[in-house]
């Protein structure tokens, strides 16, 4: 198993989970988050004077899939995330060493 985090753009969220539903991924968590990347954050013009947005507003999708998935996953959050600007995200896949569902104590696989 896989976890992938996917910190992209807030507008193309709908659009992100519609394309990961298509590939068969049925449950992911999102989050609400700010952060900066290379760029250090944008220049915003606010009326007559120019100011520095240090953290940008983004989401963070977390989504923990069978191996056999994470290709589709990732091909997919690429395809319909990336606007060819900067500042569209970016993807890390880590391993899970268990998954375990709460209600009914299934793991692994099954926990999914």
């Amino acid at each position: 198993m896989k976890k992938i985090e996917a910190i992209i753009k807030s507008f193309k969220l709908d659009e992100v989970r519609e394309r990961l539903q298509q590939v068969g991924i049925e449950g992911m968590t999102v989050l609400e988050v700010r952060g900066f990347g290379r760029a250090g954050g944008k220049a915003s013009i606010y009326p007559g004077a120019e100011y520095v947005v240090d953290f940008v507003p983004k989401v963070k999708l977390e989504l923990v899939l069978p191996d056999e998935l994470v290709h589709q996953a990732i091909e997919a959050i690429l395809e319909v995330a990336r606007t060819g600007h900067p500042g569209d995200g970016k993807i890390f896949v880590l391993p899970v060493e268990e998954a375990i569902r709460i209600s009914t104590d299934e793991r692994g696989h099954d926990a999914l």
